[in-house]
């Protein structure tokens, strides 16, 4: 059989996994803070004897658009937006440290302050604790602070400053939960110049439009997979005729 059909093969294979990336990218274009996905893939020729006109597609590191979404306001005591770079850090299930751009927080039974989906949001020495029965701000650099509510014109106490982190981006690494965290494990030093704005949240940085555009691209190259599929295996059979008549 000719070999083109194993090229053909890698191609629709590899163009499967674009179409699952880019899925996935619509799937999160609401989810507040996400980054999107990006697939890369390398032709590469393959050596020796006859096949020096064949090549395969393999896959090259795949990688985070990291570039922000828009920021939108809502008003929200506990919702917080990073202004430009930088990462919120979060504690993850096995107790290291995980950075989301999501910074809708909440208040758990327990006092702790959480993320939406119930990781606990890294202060200074760990886990932030809320007192009970007060109002809360959050300052542009972090600091969080109460007020008594039954002390009209009191001041405020602050509590904690969230931990605001800026690492290369080169050296982060998407996890299965979602979270970014270090390729080598390591945590992550505090950076002071992160500012975020209070009462708003960013949006997903996922082109919708982009994303369809690239969807139907992917489905034709992929028809185009089948095609030449189609044409090795015809091309076979009339190869199988002629050597018959032969």
């Amino acid at each position: 059989m000719d070999r083109v059909i194993y090229t053909a093969m890698t191609g629709a294979q590899h163009i499967l996994d674009q179409q699952a990336t880019n899925s996935n990218n619509l799937a999160n274009v609401s989810t507040t803070g996400f980054k999107a996905q990006i697939d890369s893939f390398l032709s590469v020729p393959i050596q020796g004897g006859s096949l020096d006109t064949r090549s395969f597609v393999v896959n090259a590191s795949g990688g985070t658009d990291f570039s922000p979404g828009a920021i939108k306001q809502t008003g929200r005591t506990l919702d917080v937006a990073i202004e430009g770079k930088g990462w919120f850090s979060v504690q993850r299930p096995d107790g290291t440290e995980g950075l989301t751009r999501n910074g809708s927080f909440k208040i758990s039974e327990n006092g702790i302050l959480q993320t939406a989906g119930g990781r606990n949001v890294l202060g200074g020495g760990g886990p932030i604790t809320i007192p009970p029965n007060v109002n809360i701000s959050i300052g542009a650099d972090g600091t969080i602070s109460s007020v008594d509510p039954a002390v009209s014109g009191g001041p405020s106490t602050p509590i904690d400053v969230i931990k605001l982190s800026n690492p290369d981006e080169k050296s982060l690494v998407r996890g299965d939960d979602g979270l970014f965290k270090s390729a080598g494990g390591a945590g992550f030093v505090a950076d002071p110049t992160v500012k975020v704005v209070n009462g708003a949240l960013e949006d997903s940085n996922v082109s919708v439009i982009h994303s369809m555009v690239n969807m139907i691209s992917l489905a034709r190259s992929f028809d185009i997979q089948m095609q030449l599929m189609k044409n090795a295996e015809n091309s076979d059979q009339h190869a199988a005729q002629l050597f018959n008549l032969s």
